[in-house]
Parts: C-alpha cells; structure tokens; sequence
C-alpha cells in the first residue's frame, strides 16, 4: 500500500505543470527565438552593410543635437555653457525618499553646492577619460535615491543612463566633494563617479574606439576570465556591443597572467592607475563567451536573435539594477550591429533618422495597425515613454519584445493589472496604458532602421 500510495504522489508531483503566466495570449513556444526565427522569408538576407550603418550613424550626428561627436568636441567650454548643461538636468521637482520624506529646501541646496556651479568662470578645459568599469550617470553628484510621490522605488529619479567599459567620454566639470565629473559622451552628459574613469590624452581615448580589429560582445553581459594577478580586468563585465581592441598574438604570447591564452580573445582594455590616469592592459576573454570577430551582419534574424537573449532580464530604469530600460534594451541590441541611437525614447521615437510612420493624437487605430502588418521583425514602435521592438506575427496579431514595467489588459470586463519589470514578450494590441487608453491608441511613430 505505501509503495501504490508513493508512485500516486510521484505521479500528482510530475503532472504538476512547471509553467504558468497572467501574460495574454503567451504560450512556452512564443519564448524560443526559433519559434519568431521559422516565420522569416529570407532571415539571412543582409538589411545594411558596413558602409550603410556607417553613413547612418554618420546621418545621426548630423542631424540630432542630442548626438555628439567627440572627435569634434571643442578643446575649451565657456563655464556658462557647461553651467547650462548641467542645469538642464537638475530641476527640483518633488521627489521623496525611500521612507516617504520629502526632499526638502536644505536637501537641495546640499545637491547643488555639490554641483560646484561657482567653479565654472571663463574657459574650461576639457578632458577625456574611457570608463574602466559600469557605471551610471546621475542627474545629481550622489548616490542618493529618489522617487516620485508613488514611492516606486524601482525608479530612481536621478537615475540617468549607464556609462560601459571603454566608452569615451568628454570631461567638462568637478563636483565640489571631487569624488564626481560631469560627463559627456556621445549620446548623453550627466555626472558619474570619478573613480569609474581614467584620464588620458585627447588622442589615447578617441585612438582606442578605431582600433581596425576588434572584439564585439554579442552575449548579454559577457566576463573576462579571472586573473588573480591583474584585478583591474579580472571577471569584468561586459554589456553587450561593446567594441573592443584585439591584441595581436604575437604580441601576447603563450603565457598571459599564468594562462595560455590560445582558448580565447586577448583584448586591450582601459584601467585606472592611482593617480587617476589611463593605462590599458591584455584581458583574456574566453572562447565560450558570446563574442563576435567585429560587428554582427546586420540581419533580421540576428536582430531576433540578439534580442531574445536579453529575454527575462530585470527592467532597470537608466541602466539601473545592472540592467537596463526600454531604450537600453533596444540601443544595445543595435549596437552589437554597430548602429548607434540617442538615448531617451522621446529623442528616438521623434529623431529623423530611419524610415518613419508619424502619426497624430487622432489617427485611428485602423492606420497603425496597416503599418503595422508590413512591418519587419526589429521594427521599433514608439508611445510616450516607452519603445516595443515589432517580433513578428500570429496570424495577424503583432507581437513585441520588449523592456517594460508594468502589465495591463482587459480581462472579462475587468481591467486587469499586473506586473512584467523585465523583458518581455507580449501581443500588442491586448496592452493598456489605462482603463480607457491603448498601447495602441498611445502608439506615435513606428520606425524602421535600413
């Protein structure tokens, strides 16, 4: 009887079903890049070539103000230029602490003595540094959270943006603590730690991004191996669409930090001496990591592919959480391609660049979904606030990948509300940014990049 009554329980344990969902119309296969892969005409099919993408960045510069090359950035500021900049960023809305306080005048005059606006009379040299680790870019000096009056505290309202390894950057201002620089890079300016950057010569930082061989990391977040001798490059993290600069082997050799290095990439990266200057030093990078020789060919199918593999990874508000947002989801996804984007979601979903389908607060429904049904998989879909990347069709109903927060649909009559806070795959006609207003309905711009 104990032997029937134990395979009864072993029976109910594996009928037991190990998937569930509140996600409308999400089935397990709709989870599997080959599922969206099959449906595609001609997957391979190149959708840009390498001198393409570079007229298109090129293109971006041109046009968005937002966008800054630079290798044309000016040698000096006046201060009342770099003053403006970070003014820009520093408006004392109302914000609140985690414990429900509010941030009061003494508060903010504390943020903005350390901003050190006194310090920015006449000309001001600028310098140039490449971020040696991951790091975030803040509206204020300070690692301070705060929040908007719902007290969600996933949204740190000085949350900027995040800032990667080897990523240059113009240096236009000191906090006043000197322990935070004011920031320039070429999509974004916003303070970020010092100690997160190493300073070098103008022609060493814009040098080590034209390095005509190079190493793409193609995977999520990608490691150094670990070196017990050189912990400036040990287990670093590497987002994805990061370029970096290979070694030559000759130069390596068969013995690097007590490795042999033959299993894998040996790249040059930036590290920070003790005096705050750049040096660079050999990182192995192993082959089982998910790295390309160069850019990947800019295809439809490795467009779904390079998305899918940020599947399920937490929404981090400004590359908050070691994550990333909606737009960060999307920009690296096209960087591993070499195409660049703006950062904000305002700024890519009203940039011109691409090939646009505007469309007004009155446009019905009916319009976008005709643009919708000839859109193409990596097709970006813009509502205020927020970007879907277009994953392909269910009969006619589209589907997206995207980096999203919350979770709302019609449910028996009901408004249902949920939770998402990753990346996500979902239909996007169900989606509701409230009671009585679509995804849909909210949809601005539906852009193509080719």
């Amino acid at each position: 009887m104990a032997g029937i009554l134990a395979l009864v329980l072993l029976g109910q344990a594996q009928a037991e079903p190990v998937w569930q969902s509140d996600v409308v119309a999400v089935q397990p296969q709709q989870l599997e890049a080959a599922h969206w892969l099959a449906k595609l005409k001609d997957p391979d099919a190149l959708v840009m070539d390498a001198g393409a993408i570079a007229r298109f960045n090129q293109g971006l510069f041109d046009k968005l103000p937002e966008m800054v090359a630079l290798d044309q950035y000016p040698r000096h500021l006046e201060g009342t230029s770099v003053r403006a900049k970070i003014e820009a960023l520093g408006l004392e809305a109302e914000r609140y602490r985690r414990d429900g306080s509010a941030l009061d005048q003494a508060a903010w005059d504390n943020y903005r003595r350390n901003l050190n606006l006194d310090a920015l009379q006449g000309p001001q040299q600028v310098r140039f540094a490449l971020a040696v680790r991951r790091s975030l870019m803040r509206t204020f000096p300070t690692h301070d959270r705060v929040f908007k009056a719902d007290l969600d505290t996933d949204l740190d309202r000085f949350q900027e943006t995040g800032v990667f390894p080897g990523q240059a950057l113009a240096v236009l201002a000191d906090s006043a603590d000197g322990n935070w620089v004011f920031a320039q890079s070429y999509q974004y300016a916003a303070w970020l730690p010092k100690a997160d950057i190493a300073f070098g010569s103008r022609e060493q930082v814009l040098a080590y991004g034209r390095s005509p061989s190079f190493l793409v990391t193609t995977g999520a977040k990608v490691r150094t191996v670990f070196n017990p001798e050189e912990p400036r490059v040990s287990e670093l993290q590497l987002d994805m669409g990061l370029r970096l600069p290979l070694l030559p082997a000759a130069r390596v050799g068969n013995n690097l930090y007590g490795q042999n290095p033959y299993t894998g990439y040996v790249v040059r990266l930036p590290v920070r001496n003790d005096d705050g200057s750049l040096a660079f030093r050999p990182a192995l990078i192993p082959r089982s990591q998910d790295v390309h020789l160069g850019y990947l060919p800019f295809t439809r199918a490795n467009l779904i592919r390079q998305a899918f593999k940020f599947l399920g990874e937490r929404y981090g508000w400004g590359h908050d959480y070691n994550g990333r947002d909606c737009t960060g989801f999307v920009g690296e996804v096209y960087r591993s391609f070499g195409i660049l984007m703006p950062r904000n979601s305002g700024q890519q979903g009203k940039g011109d660049y691409g090939v646009n389908h505007p469309f007004s607060k009155a446009t019905p429904s009916a319009d976008k979904e005709q643009v919708l049904a000839k859109g193409q998989p990596g097709d970006l879909i813009y509502l205020p606030g927020h970007v879907m990347m277009l994953l392909g069709f269910e009969g006619k109903e589209p589907y997206v990948i995207h980096d999203v927060t919350g979770l709302r649909y019609r449910r028996g009559g009901q408004l249902y509300q949920g939770v998402l806070n990753g990346v996500s795959i979902t239909p996007l006609k169900p989606l509701m940014l409230g009671a009585e207003r679509s995804y849909l309905d909210g949809v601005y711009n539906i852009k193509a990049i080719n």
